[in-house]
């Protein structure tokens, strides 16, 4: 569903009756007397303001989203309600998605909601592990970006709630030519570290891979992301890079989880 072509649709049936009450309906109204709205304009003209609002809010500030799935724990957990920052990569036409100020581009360890390559009705999540021109390699799950290698850090081990099985919890360092940027992710160690594909995403050819990882570089215009829960998640490793029209925005915050209230200001 098209939630933005459906609150600008509304946008335009409650502006044109919001307009033809205040030019014509109401002065009407007023010299015969009546007071009240018709019904029908009760439930068009007089809701313009508030889906302005929302329209306003939610194409151009924040839009609200609900993680779907485990592949950003630990930094993000099944049923968390983040907050979308709209204008951090730039200004864009709504429902279009057409960049028209350009303001800044993801950096590295940047959380993204992009609408999915292969089908763009779909909203995902994931983390920029690399930027157009980087060389990203994730071998024996580690990573390096450019020749870089990341550190890793063992942490306690860690219960992965989605598939209530123990896995390998690491503070994850970028190098320092990368930002050094740190946070937590998963590894499942039963788990093979290789990729395999039958996706033939643009710029496959990009991509190498083997039994041991997958190593691409990262066309102009394009983002390599990744899911903070390695093996349980779909990304740029099987289906290819995020183009940067997809973009939606950064997630930044988490306003609501409804199973575990103490998630609520937390993010990573």
């Amino acid at each position: 569903m098209n939630f933005a072509l459906i609150l600008f649709i509304l946008l335009v049936v409650t502006g044109v009756a919001w307009v033809a009450d205040k030019l014509f309906f109401a002065p009407k109204r007023r010299l015969a007397g009546i007071d009240r709205m018709p019904l029908w304009l009760e439930y068009t003209a007089s809701f313009f303001p508030v889906i302005c609002a929302v329209f306003f809010l939610r194409s151009f500030l924040f839009e609200p989203f609900k993680i779907p799935s485990g592949s950003m724990i630990p930094s993000l957990m099944i049923g968390d309600f983040i907050l979308v920052n709209k204008y951090t990569y730039g200004i864009r036409l709504p429902v279009i998605n057409k960049k028209i100020i350009d303001i800044n581009s993801p950096k590295h360890g940047d959380v993204v909601v992009f609408r999915y390559p292969q089908d763009e009705s779909v909203d995902y999540i994931k983390r920029v592990v690399g930027l157009p021109g980087d060389m990203v390699s994730y071998q024996d799950k580690r990573l390096t970006v450019n020749g870089q290698p990341f550190d890793y850090q063992a942490q306690p081990d860690y219960l992965d709630p989605e598939g209530m099985n123990y896995a390998k919890l690491y503070r994850e360092t970028y190098p320092k030519e990368l930002g050094g940027y740190a946070h937590n992710i998963l590894n499942h160690p039963e788990r093979s570290g290789g990729i395999y594909t039958q996706d033939r995403f643009p710029f496959f050819e990009n991509c190498h891979y083997s039994s041991a990882g997958v190593t691409c570089k990262v066309p102009p215009g394009h983002y390599f992301v990744m899911g903070d829960n390695r093996d349980n998640s779909a990304d740029s490793r099987y289906w290819g890079f995020v183009p940067e029209g997809n973009l939606v925005g950064k997630a930044f915050f988490v306003w609501m989880n409804l199973t575990d209230l103490k998630r609520i200001g937390r993010f990573e």
